[in-house]
């Protein structure tokens, strides 16, 4: 390994075991924030039981369940279709439901 990027990785290193001990803050530009739909409400707005916003949606009851619990959270299509719903979810539902 070349002694440049020794170093580089060495200083990288470094700054990780700072930033673990709280001895240091990462940069703002380093640090990456994702939202996470809150499911239970969006579909508790929609006015739906578990059980009709899981057929809605297209998903099982145990994902609506787990996600709802904060155990795991939705991605890809089933996160933008909730982030659908959550901006106008009388309309999204009743759009999903004739297609469904």
């Amino acid at each position: 390994m070349k002694d440049e990027l020794f170093s580089d990785l060495l200083a990288s290193a470094e700054e990780m075991v700072a930033i673990e001990k709280g001895d240091l803050l990462p940069a703002d530009s380093a640090v990456h924030h994702f939202s996470t739909p809150d499911v239970k409400k969006i579909r508790e707005v929609s006015g739906k039981s578990r059980q009709e916003f899981a057929r809605i949606i297209g998903a099982s009851i145990e994902s609506v369940k787990s996600w709802e619990t904060k155990r795991r959270n939705p991605s890809g299509p089933t996160k933008k279709l909730l982030t659908l719903i959550e901006a106008d979810p009388i309309k999204t539902i009743q759009i999903l439901e004739q297609t469904g």
